[in-house]
């Protein structure tokens, strides 16, 4: 999921500059081409205006819309040795799903890694699919690859008691960083045996007996980290599941930008799943998110379950996740 702060335009957030920076010509061949993108955006501005005093119901904005930018607030911002780290804190006044929530950024790009809202456990995230898989797991711990600030770990100790949670980062900063503003620090302190966090390699990740579940939320420099595109790190991934174990993965897609230019979100999603597909054939499930089609997209591993009996086990915000998987199609 990638961050967009919008003012008069499109704002990012690079990872050469200091702060949040406009777009400028860079040749004297570019500014008839821009005027007229200004002619055509402030045409379009005033179609969207029209468009919605006619309208008896405005469009409500959705988390893949823009975040004006006087409602952002930078809490931090540092290169650690693994990643260029930012906390931004968006206002409660904001007319965002992201109002009063913060979120933390690891690469150049801006694609968030983690949010937590301060008054609510779920977030309107793919973290939240992410909480649906408990109830569909033999009795035993679950493994968090990609750890973050801990936002599906929350979800999960507050949705599901008896669950224990392991979870693997390999940037301390970010662990620090999540001590510091998401609560982390608290997390632990609530969860002293249910919550355990390591500094490692994720892929290298076991317990003895083997994992119920394993959540794969592994990214890089705004990218998929490429050993999920090789087939042997899901044949090590299975073994470390005990009998019945599942594993749910975020494979990205378009919704996410490398800093390599070379590196699609949608190719490298595509390359990921069918290095899964090789493993675990039509025992391979996809879920699509996002307002485009093959926006974002998760991986569910396993036999699909009685759809109606895991939707009963879920909280009512999350019970429409269950109906939305579909077999992966390797063609």
């Amino acid at each position: 999921m990638r961050l967009q702060l919008n003012k008069e335009i499109t704002l990012i957030l690079h990872p050469n500059q200091n702060s949040l920076h406009f777009f400028k010509p860079i040749s004297r061949n570019l500014v008839s081409f821009q005027q007229e993108l200004i002619k055509r955006r402030q045409f379009d501005r005033l179609r969207v205006q029209f468009q919605e005093t006619q309208s008896s119901s405005p469009k409500k904005r959705t988390q893949d819309d823009g975040i004006p930018s006087d409602d952002v607030k930078i809490l931090a911002k540092f290169k650690s040795r693994h990643n260029f780290i930012r906390v931004l804190e968006v206002s409660r006044r904001a007319e965002h799903p992201f109002a009063g929530s913060r979120l933390l950024l690891l690469d150049g790009p801006g694609n968030i890694h983690s949010i937590s809202h301060l008054f609510k456990s779920l977030t309107n995230t793919y973290f939240d699919v992410f909480a649906t898989l408990p109830p569909i797991l033999p009795s035993g711990p679950i493994g968090i690859l990609g750890f973050g600030a801990g936002s599906a770990a929350r979800a999960i100790l507050n949705l599901y008691p008896e669950v224990v949670i392991h979870g693997w980062e390999l940037d301390p900063s970010v662990i620090a960083v999540g001590k510091e503003f998401f609560g982390l620090s608290k997390l632990e302190k609530d969860y002293p045996n249910r919550l355990f966090m390591y500094i490692g390699n994720a892929l290298e990740a076991k317990v003895k007996g083997g994992f119920a579940g394993i959540l794969v939320d592994l990214f890089s420099e705004g990218s998929l980290i490429p050993e999920l595109e090789n087939p042997n790190t899901w044949r090590m991934l299975a073994r470390c599941l005990m009998k019945g174990g599942r594993v749910m993965v975020n494979v990205g897609g378009s919704c996410v930008e490398a800093e390599d230019p070379r590196r699609d979100g949608k190719v490298v999603m595509e390359r990921a799943l069918k290095a899964m597909h090789e493993v675990y054939g039509d025992k391979l499930w996809i879920l699509r998110l996002g307002n485009g089609e093959d926006d974002s997209s998760l991986a569910l591993t396993g036999d699909l379950p009685d759809i109606a009996a895991w939707k009963l086990a879920l909280p009512r915000t999350l019970r429409f996740y269950p109906e939305m998987w579909a077999p992966y199609n390797a063609t």
